[in-house]
């Protein structure tokens, strides 16, 4: 009998997180603009192509959006992303071009590490600052973004072209996939092409959620961002754990940018401008509270892709202009803010009944 018990106990289907439900939300959203695109606009959307598109032309935009939910998960924000971006971007183009008649592997290599260098200092600084000197992550973060953008425009206030052979042969590398093409008019088979800077985003999408779901500091992470005090209580290392969050967060944006620099090969003093908020927009639509404790890097995945899809959408209508974009953007990220408002309170609720539940039963007065 209670072999039997235990066995109907297994297939009692939990309810959804907070975290999987706004994932869902996410990902059926797009599919359904995706879908609707199809249907409407037809062309490029019914090459699985455009799929990769979006994916080739946001890369940098994804893996930035992934570094800001790491943050934002533990209950912090992070907006010099797009400083950072703008900052390794020229770095990066500058070395390349220093370094054009060197050995092209190793040049590349150091770049890279450059990137990752520059990512990892900002994100040391800014982790230090938050974590053990307790300064509010906004005014550090603003403050990170201000340097980013100085020394960018220190490094060179005209647009720098990357000349390095080495590196233009890597931009223009792609894998190729015969059967996801299509047949063009002269009947030729056009494959379905995949930029590396699109591998290396998914690839980071799927290694930081690997880290949030089965790694201690992802767990640690999500406790900090949903309770600072429980977590403390829990013996959870709450400076360490958001120092650490920061720290990734960095190396992230410095990849991003030698990620985005693979796809535009040229540094100038407004490269990324503005992508921080769209970093943050992305992280919001795919799922993230802005107060902390749920989010997922899936969800910020389709988050991204949903703003791809918006501007593609209006790209390829009659409605092809700037505003329309800021308009059907704010829009979505209205809707998504108005609808964690209402997994805030479910949660604020849910926690009320349990303080209720658990505190002790008045006694009744014996009748008599």
């Amino acid at each position: 009998m209670a072999e039997k018990n235990n066995h109907n106990r297994l297939h009692v289907r939990e309810p959804l997180s907070d975290t999987q439900m706004l994932m869902y939300i996410s990902i059926g959203i797009f599919a359904a603009m995706y879908i609707a695109a199809m249907l409407t606009l037809k062309g490029g959307f019914l090459k699985p192509q455009m799929i990769f598109d979006l994916i080739n032309d946001n890369a940098a935009l994804i893996i930035i959006s992934c570094a800001l939910t790491i943050v934002m998960i533990g209950g912090g924000i992070n907006i010099s992303v797009g400083g950072v971006i703008g900052l390794t971007v020229m770095s990066c183009a500058l070395f390349l071009n220093s370094n054009a008649d060197g050995n092209s592997a190793v040049s590349i290599l150091l770049t890279l590490l450059l990137a990752l260098g520059i990512g990892l200092a900002f994100g040391v600084l800014q982790g230090f600052l938050v974590s053990h000197l307790e300064i509010q992550p906004f005014i550090v973060t603003l403050a990170g973004m201000f340097l980013a953008r100085g020394l960018t425009t220190i490094l060179s206030v005209n647009p720098v072209k990357v000349t390095h052979e080495g590196f233009l042969a890597l931009v223009k590398a792609k894998l190729k996939i015969s059967w996801l093409g299509y047949t063009a008019q002269n009947g030729n088979l056009i494959p379905a092409k995949i930029e590396i800077g699109a591998i290396v985003a998914v690839c980071v999408v799927i290694l930081m959620y690997l880290i949030l779901r089965y790694t201690r500091l992802g767990r640690s992470i999500y406790a900090v961002g949903g309770n600072r005090q429980s977590a403390l209580m829990l013996g959870i290392n709450v400076k360490s754990t958001v120092f650490w969050s920061y720290v990734i967060s960095g190396l992230l944006s410095g990849l991003a940018g030698f990620v985005f620099l693979m796809h535009k090969p040229a540094g100038n003093a407004s490269v990324a401008m503005r992508s921080e908020m769209d970093a943050i927009a992305s992280s919001i639509i795919g799922g993230t509270l802005l107060t902390g404790g749920v989010g997922n890097v899936i969800g910020t995945f389709f988050g991204s892709m949903i703003l791809a899809t918006i501007q593609k959408i209006i790209a390829l209508s009659p409605l092809n202009a700037s505003w329309w974009q800021e308009m059907a953007n704010g829009a979505m990220l209205s809707f998504f803010i108005l609808l964690q408002s209402l997994v805030l309170m479910r949660k604020n609720r849910s926690r009320r009944k349990k303080k209720e539940s658990a505190a002790p039963a008045k006694d009744k007065p014996k009748d008599g």
